[in-house]
């Protein structure tokens, strides 16, 4: 998987860089409309009847012509573009990382961080505010918060991002008890 992530990471790049660089000539939501194009460049990719085609494709123009032309008006002329580069060079397989690897670049770019909350019960907005402005606060970054319930946890929350975990469970504190008393 790493070895598709090294891949993928110039591509991503140079879309981010070219999609910032449009944004800055005053072309609104340029960013916003590569991720579309990736989401769906990425989701056709995964599609098993895709994955025969190019597989099979016997030359890189009819595999380059049958993308495009699947992809229909989802693709402006630049993610044609993408699709005939990476088609040259064997990497349209590797489109889902680039994809991520876009979204990771923009995420940094607008200095947003995905915080995964899981609880035992259903949040206030009044509880996520308070988790938002803690964790904005300790990452120095903004948020976005992705609640989901657990009743396995007993009581508290779980947070996590990226590397970073709090386990303010229930369950992680008789977890962290036991192993304490098997000492």
């Amino acid at each position: 998987m790493s070895d598709l992530t090294t891949i993928a990471r110039p591509y991503a790049k140079a879309v981010f860089d070219f999609a910032l660089e449009e944004e800055q000539k005053g072309q609104k939501e340029a960013l916003a409309r590569w991720d579309s194009m990736l989401a769906f460049l990425a989701a056709l990719v995964q599609n098993e009847k895709v994955q025969t085609f190019l597989v099979s494709a016997n030359s890189t123009e009819k595999l380059t012509d049958g993308i495009i032309q699947l992809c229909g008006e989802q693709l402006d002329q630049y993610g044609q573009n993408l699709v005939r580069i990476m088609a040259q060079n064997e990497r349209l397989i590797v489109t889902p990382q680039v994809y991520e690897e876009y979204k990771h670049y923009v995420e940094d770019f607008r200095a947003i961080t995905d915080v995964e909350v899981v609880s035992a019960y259903a949040l206030t907005k009044a509880q996520q505010q308070k988790i938002a402005k803690a964790m904005e606060k300790r990452l120095a970054r903004k948020i976005e918060l992705n609640c989901s319930v657990d009743k396995s946890l007993v009581g508290g929350v779980i947070i996590r991002t990226n590397d970073f975990v709090i386990d303010g469970s229930t369950r992680g504190q008789l977890h962290r008890l036991a192993s304490t008393l098997r000492l």
